[in-house]
């Protein structure tokens, strides 16, 4: 197939009855942090040469179009889901050694926006469908690929219509029913920019 997706459960990999995969932080401080251990027993059970390692934190670098791009070429993706206060950094640090590094893997710290979520989950989902649908295949019309959003020149889509011409007073614009192909492209390019400066 184009994709294989693997889930793995944390407990299983805990060594204690209570199947912890927690502890309170050195230091203080609120909530639980993720223990290393148990994190270097999962990663060590599947990883590969050439991997990815993306360790999901509001910390990390701004998940784009252009990193879901650039990642379509790794061999092998693993999301490493924190919750409560994240992982233990001397994961991170582990998996960014030279032992690692030599084998092809690297280790990225990725956020998929400014605010919090529970875990780690959700913005693996995100990014997984974003990635995915770059594979060839994936898609049934590749041209769609060329005109979406945030490809080109940081412009967001311009906005799209389909039929009836007219709905409940709202018509259409009238230049995409000029069938100027030049126009056209004009216009959405017009609108693509506005909507792009309304963003900022």
């Amino acid at each position: 197939g184009i994709l294989e997706i693997n889930i793995h459960d944390l407990r299983s990999f805990t060594t204690d009855n209570h199947h912890t995969v927690d502890d309170t932080p050195y230091g203080g401080g609120a909530g639980m942090v993720m223990l290393p251990e148990v994190w270097g027993l999962a990663i060590d059970s599947v990883i590969q040469d050439g991997a990815t390692l993306i360790v999901l934190t509001p910390a990390g670098k701004r998940f784009t179009q252009e990193m879901a791009h650039e990642l379509t070429s790794a061999k092998q993706l693993i999301f490493a889901c924190g919750r409560y206060e994240g992982i233990d950094d001397r994961v991170r640090q582990h998996y960014s050694s030279e032992q690692y590094s030599a084998r092809g893997i690297k280790v990225l710290e990725v956020s998929i926006g400014d605010y919090v979520l529970g875990g780690g989950e959700v913005a693996s989902m995100v990014m997984i469908e974003a990635i995915t649908r770059l594979l060839p295949g994936v898609l049934g019309n590749p041209e769609s690929l060329v005109e979406e959003s945030h490809i080109s020149e940081g412009y967001l889509e311009y906005p799209n219509f389909t039929k009836p011409q007219l709905w409940r007073d709202l018509s259409v614009p009238e230049i995409l029913l000029s069938g100027n192909h030049a126009q056209i492209a004009k216009w959405r390019a017009t609108q693509a920019e506005l909507r792009a400066k309304k963003n900022l």
